[in-house]
């Protein structure tokens, strides 16, 4: 997958796709509330698997139940493809903890 920076109308489009997702600076940021706790845990197990298989990893903040995740390319200094890629699987792994 490519590391190359995603151009503002790349960006705009792919927000336009995650509705839990919004841009911040150099990132996109989601937070999920989890049913619980442990379940907001095993959210960021989840995530941590699928983030370690892609070699690519979000910063995590965890409050109780509100799990926030930022996505950014930190080695492009911005958002790239993978970080469209990894929202697409936490938007697909957030339900099973909701």
């Amino acid at each position: 997958m490519s590391t190359s920076l995603l151009t503002e109308s790349e960006i705009a489009e792919a927000v336009a796709t995650l509705p839990n997702w919004t841009r911040s600076g150099p990132a996109l940021t989601r937070t999920v509330t989890a049913a619980s706790f442990p379940a907001g845990i095993e959210l960021v197990r989840a995530v941590a698997e699928v983030a370690e298989a892609a070699d690519h990893h979000p910063d995590i903040d965890i409050r109780w139940r509100d799990v926030t995740f930022a996505l950014s390319t930190h080695s492009a200094g911005g958002l790239t493809q993978l970080d469209v890629s990894l929202a697409r699987e936490i938007d697909r792994l957030a339900p099973r903890f909701s």
